[in-house]
């Protein structure tokens, strides 16, 4: 396999980084029906931790088998399929070496108190991802909760040692916490905000939601407002996004949250290209559709990635 043009100019912004976590991206970017494109769509199957197994998969009943997950995302030729040790363990015999997996090392779940503050528990390991062979680890952290500072320094830590080992890091960086307002966790200034913190902390690949056009910082909509940046359409507050990661320099992809119709999906995504990220990291979206429904919406954020719809 060889990689693209597309592909080696964005590898070449891992200035720092070994020949093994470089070939673990290039594993990503070059798989799957997008493959060599520069775009990706990930399918993450992490909700059941977070949310529980009926609010998950109750809707798509045959999705409460992980093997349903690795197939969906094999069959619609994703670039990736990231999930916790369980999920992944259960078919990592089965589908060995036909798609690219990101072990997600840590979680959360609903059954905490409002009290517990926002955290996650690491559940995994990176020599667990190097048993089951995945390109990458994927951690969690939440800017603006009182417990970030321990997150970040637990990502920095497993990120290191990953990287030693070859192995690229995914960040989920969502905002969320004691430290910011509910309308603020997806508000533009603190989504780019969360952007820029993943990539400072060495992330690889970026995964933050869709912004709106909220601002939450006093000052930060100061600087917005004075710098004259346009926030007012999805595609603005994407291109701003991918400025915020070091200019473009790293990978972005953003999240499809929860279940919705299939037109906001496709404009979302539409958004997300126009803007110039680089895919969508889509969970319930997918697996909560029955699969039928699912590879066909997929094929059609695939076309629209590749500027084909």
């Amino acid at each position: 396999m060889r990689a693209t043009r597309t592909v080696q100019k964005i590898l070449a912004n891992y200035e720092g980084e070994t020949p093994g976590v470089k070939a673990k991206l290039c594993q990503i970017l070059m798989h799957g029906k997008l493959g060599g494109t520069g775009k990706m769509i990930i399918l993450p199957v992490d909700q059941g931790f977070e949310h529980g197994p009926a609010r998950s998969f109750a809707p798509n009943p045959p999705a409460y088998d992980p093997h349903y997950h690795y197939q969906l995302a094999i069959d619609a030729g994703l670039n990736a399929y990231a999930a916790p040790l369980g999920p992944l363990e259960a078919g990592a015999d089965t589908f060995a070496g036909q798609i690219p997996t990101i072990l997600k090392v840590n979680s959360a779940n609903s059954l905490m108190s409002p009290t517990a503050g926002k955290d996650q528990a690491i559940t995994a390991s990176v020599d667990d991802a190097l048993r089951l062979g995945c390109a990458a680890i994927g951690f969690t952290i939440y800017p603006g909760s009182d417990k970030a500072l321990e997150m970040f320094e637990e990502v920095a830590e497993m990120r290191r040692e990953a990287a030693s080992k070859g192995l690229a890091t995914v960040i989920w960086s969502y905002p969320r916490g004691e430290g910011i307002s509910k309308e603020g966790e997806t508000a533009v200034d603190v989504t780019c905000y969360a952007a820029h913190i993943a990539a400072l902390l060495g992330a690889h690949i970026i995964k933050v939601k869709l912004s709106t056009e909220h601002l939450e910082q006093p000052e930060a909509k100061k600087a917005f407002e004075e710098g004259g940046i346009d926030i007012s359409t999805q595609a603005a507050r994407v291109r701003e996004a991918v400025r915020s990661a070091m200019n473009g320099r790293r990978l972005i992809v953003f999240s499809g949250g929860a279940k919705k119709g299939a037109d906001s999906v496709y404009d979302d995504a539409r958004a997300i290209r126009d803007g110039g990220g680089n895919g969508s990291i889509i969970g319930r979206n997918s697996f909560q559709r029955p699969r039928e429904e699912a590879l066909e919406m997929l094929a059609k954020l695939i076309d629209i990635y590749k500027g084909r719809a």
